[in-house]
């Protein structure tokens, strides 16, 4: 099967891999339908972090399950299924609290790639996603629109329910990347009132105020915090969603939070260490992590998008093929796309 695969640093090629195979009761094969690239991939893509060379990549997809194993009932072959990330297993700890995202019962530590014509997904009995009807039952943009619940959309949505977003809240977003962008939609779906989006991007800029954000800044370090807090009078947020995941985002995200608010933390840790004590001056909050896909695409993101009352597929800006998967990653490195699209089969 034709599947992308990281080389090394700045190369991702399309290679000839064997089909993947059932290997336990509780695999699940997948033919993928559509997949993308995600902000997090462009760590290891451009060097930052590392990763083994010559393995599959992707984590996000949505397909048709194909095959499963002896033990999976909840999906059968020919259902129409969103892949998230997390492969939580639904039955340790931590899914049964709805948080997937760190499952304590792992299947086993093979790394698959979403980005390719097949994918082994584990734990497929409960984390799989299934969706009414077929894909072809859908428009173009209600595809693009639920690939995103593989980890995009959830994962902005994970940081506004860790920082506790409520109706009439007003929340500062940090990062216009696809999560950031998220972020906004699901600060704006549970009830924000005001919604302060940091950006620096015309193209962001604009989506973000499609998808709700009331005011943009697009300063960063300490001439942001001061933005903020002019147009907050002083006072700071209510939440803010921290969907970068650097020092200095960390840092300006508990800089505009008013006493007593909570920073819902997605993005990526590229430091270890932080200073807490910036946090109990102000009897702030932080929380966050690997995004609750299957529980909130379940509780509430999956039907939101089939009523129509989110588009977060309009992150995706740019598509391409398998055989183009190069230029794929090449347009986010250099702020070509937000999202690239990757069409896999039909």
């Amino acid at each position: 099967m034709k599947t992308a695969v990281f080389v090394e640093p700045g190369k991702v090629e399309a290679q000839d891999l064997p089909k993947p195979e059932i290997k336990q009761p509780t695999d699940a094969i997948l033919k993928i339908v559509r997949a993308c690239v995600c902000g997090s991939d462009l760590w290891w893509y451009r060097g930052i972090s590392d990763r083994p060379k010559n393995t599959p990549v992707g984590h996000e997809a949505i397909g048709i399950v194909e095959e499963v194993g002896s033990e999976v009932t909840d999906v059968q072959p020919g259902d129409f299924v969103i892949a998230p990330f997390t492969h939580g297993c639904g039955h340790c700890a931590a899914c049964l609290a709805g948080f997937d995202g760190d499952c304590l019962k792992p299947s086993d530590d093979e790394v698959v790639g979403y980005q390719g014509e097949y994918l082994r997904f584990k734990n497929a009995n409960w984390a799989l996603v299934k969706v009414p009807g077929q894909p072809s039952d859908y428009t173009d943009d209600q595809l693009t629109d639920l690939l995103t619940l593989a980890d995009v959309m959830a994962t902005g949505y994970h940081a506004a329910a860790s920082a506790e977003v409520k109706k009439d809240d007003t929340v500062v977003v940090m990062g216009d990347g696809a999560v950031g962008l998220c972020g906004v939609i699901a600060a704006k779906l549970r009830g924000a009132k005001r919604i302060i989006a940091m950006s620096r991007y015309e193209d962001r800029q604009k989506l973000a105020k499609e998808f709700g954000a009331t005011n943009i800044v697009a300063e960063r370090g300490d001439d942001a915090v001061k933005a903020v807090m002019a147009l907050t009078d002083g006072a700071g947020a209510d939440a803010v969603l921290e969907c970068v995941g650097t020092e200095q985002s960390v840092d300006t995200a508990v800089q505009v939070a008013r006493p007593g608010a909570v920073v819902g933390r997605v993005g990526v840790p590229q430091k270890a260490d932080m200073n807490t004590n910036n946090l109990f001056w102000k009897n702030i909050g932080l929380r966050g992590g690997i995004a609750s896909v299957t529980t909130d695409d379940r509780n509430i993101l999956l039907d939101a998008v089939l009523k129509g009352e989110i588009h977060p597929g309009q992150v995706f800006t740019k598509r391409f093929d398998l055989d183009h998967i190069a230029d794929a990653y090449a347009a986010m490195d250099k702020r070509e796309a937000i999202k690239s699209l990757l069409i896999v089969s039909q």
